[in-house]
């Protein structure tokens, strides 16, 4: 299942074991089996002397409908989507561990056209996968001057493009004395927990979705679950920062990161 340049790399030992981890499953916790094994312990034993009293009340264990779309409201996590690296994103992750792009620092890497955010520690650690929404327009460029814009109206729907390439991201603060991820300051383009003030627009709908298709609706900014945002982005980039690469929508991929072409060589150097 693997593309020809993660096997260059594999066979030379770079990179980490942890990276190939994620070609084969994604990262789900496994649960605990001592929790599993007290509650039946408890539960034989208050069989023996049942009382009505304590009984459950019928249909408590399930939640309301009403109860499921408060959650949804509230920019609850997407569920761990199972997925295999693309071709792309297999090159980029063997150029990165190859040439330790990142330095010391935690990095995340965006398919656009799959809508799906891949984040790594410093030393190549998989952290997690997650489901993203992305700028509505298809496009890799920000258009010139989109990042003074100070009314969001002014930003036609081609411009709304989320741009690809290499960033260093901070944490800075944005309106409304916010603090998100900054990936591209200059543009106005950041990552950040999902909004949810519009609730036309289903944000959280559409992260939960199965498909790529309808995660394109931000004005450039990259939106991710609140959980895995809180959890996993903000612990690892709040202190130094990290890098972020965006995959392209259409320009080719050996022009947006040019030494992913040199992966071949870069393996071989590191060989001898």
């Amino acid at each position: 299942m693997f593309t020809e340049p993660f096997r260059i790399v594999r066979r030379m030992g770079l990179v980490p074991a942890a990276v190939l981890g994620l070609l084969v499953s994604p990262v789900v916790a496994a649960p605990t089996a001592s929790a599993p094994q007290q509650k039946t312990a408890s539960s034989a034993k208050k069989a023996k002397t049942p009382k009505k009293a304590g009984a459950p009340k019928k249909g408590a264990a399930k939640p309301s409908a009403a109860a499921k779309r408060k959650g949804a409201k509230a920019g609850e996590a997407p569920k761990p989507v199972e997925i295999t690296p693309s071709e792309s994103v297999s090159r980029v992750l063997g150029w990165v561990s190859a040439e330790h792009d990142n330095g010391s620092l935690p990095y995340i890497v965006i398919d656009k056209q799959a809508a799906m955010l891949f984040l790594f520690k410093a030393n190549g650690e998989v952290v997690g996968q997650t489901p993203v929404l992305i700028g509505v327009g298809v496009g890799d460029d920000s258009t010139p001057g989109v990042g003074t814009k100070k009314n969001l109206s002014e930003i036609g729907p081609a411009e709304r493009t989320t741009p690809a390439g290499r960033f260093v991201a901070k944490f800075g603060r944005a309106f409304g004395h916010t603090r998100v991820l900054w990936v591209d300051y200059a543009n106005s383009v950041a990552l950040h927990a999902v909004i949810t003030t519009n609730k036309k627009e289903h944000r959280v709908a559409r992260l939960l979705s199965p498909t790529p298709d309808d995660n394109r609706i931000s004005f450039g900014c990259i939106n991710v679950g609140t959980s895995f945002y809180t959890k996993h982005v903000s612990p690892l980039f709040r202190k130094a920062g990290g890098v972020v690469y965006i995959l392209p929508d259409t320009k080719p991929l050996d022009d947006v990161f040019p030494r992913v072409r040199l992966l071949p060589y870069l393996s071989g150097d590191r060989s001898e």
